[in-house]
């Protein structure tokens, strides 16, 4: 996780992704700092191993709070570095963190995809993918920020299957990153099937998920508004399956909803709306989980 020294809304980032509304009433950096310490201490209060890196002033990079975008981790010591669509957004790829990340973990190759962006070509991480560690499955609805070629490319890379598809919000807007519209867990999917217009795109989608034995718990197109699909399932030190969210996330579930996540993990949330409004992000976009193998 990166602690904020600059957040704010993101002009380069806002004109694809319609849920960044701007602030002008408080002071955004200093609420977005509350947040991001206080949901930090919530996933410490539950034996969850933190990594937190402070960002710096300069280079100036207001939405930083996102790692996940920029980098992911993988079981076999691999670490992937992923092509930007903003260019302010391509600064937060900072080679000192992986850096500092060595003295804990074993990161035994680096593979950086940066190289698509002087084809305008973009893969923004575990935001334009939902990836399915255990069965090898990458979800990707396409985007300007979601390229198929990057996709294909990364999956040529690791050996994962694409599934990729169309998603849109309620104003037939394109979705911007895969992650606000579904999350996999060990035994589960949450996904806005409503968001999949194309009826065969839908039905591929969700014979993989029942295939790959997921039960799937849909979410409304007002749920996916809500970041109700920008969850994240974790393992705290005990081995105990947390789900993390944001509290405006969970708000939006309905009982049943509730109900059948917790047959899976135990609900964890906390308040990110000044970072959900303004970055267009929410708890999982700001947790890049790290699958190294530790020394």
């Amino acid at each position: 996780m990166i602690r904020p020294v600059d957040f704010k809304f993101n002009e380069q980032t806002a004109g694809n992704n319609k849920f960044q509304v701007a602030s002008t009433e408080i002071d955004v950096q200093t609420e977005a700092l509350k947040e991001f310490d206080g949901f930090v201490d919530l996933l410490r209060k539950n034996d969850v191993d933190v990594t937190v890196v402070d960002d710096t002033l300069q280079p100036e990079t207001p939405d930083s709070i996102f790692p996940n975008n920029w980098v992911s981790f993988h079981e076999d010591g691999s670490v992937y570095l992923y092509p930007m669509f903003s260019e302010n957004r391509r600064l937060e790829r900072r080679k000192e963190i992986l850096e500092s990340l060595k003295t804990r973990f074993e990161v035994n190759h680096v593979s950086d995809l940066s190289f698509f962006e002087m084809q305008y070509a973009f893969l923004e991480g575990t935001g334009s993918m939902v990836l399915d560690r255990a069965n090898k499955i990458a979800y990707a609805c396409l985007s300007v920020r979601t390229d198929e070629e990057v996709l294909n490319n990364f999956c040529m890379l690791t050996g994962y299957e694409p599934v990729v598809f169309q998603a849109v919000d309620g104003d037939n807007f394109p979705i911007y990153h895969t992650n606000v519209m579904m999350c996999i867990g060990d035994r589960f999917a949450v996904i806005c099937l409503d968001s999949i217009r194309n009826a065969e795109e839908r039905m591929q989608v969700s014979i993989s998920l029942k295939g790959s034995g997921k039960e799937i718990i849909e979410i409304s197109l007002e749920q996916l508004n809500k970041f109700a699909g920008n969850m994240l399932q974790v393992s705290n030190a005990a081995g105990e399956s947390l789900l993390v969210m944001s509290e405006q996330a969970y708000l939006s579930l309905n009982d049943e909803q509730v109900k059948a996540l917790k047959q899976y993990s135990r609900i964890i949330y906390a308040p990110l709306y000044t970072i959900e409004k303004n970055g267009g992000g929410s708890a999982r976009c700001m947790l890049a989980e790290i699958h190294l193998p530790v020394k």
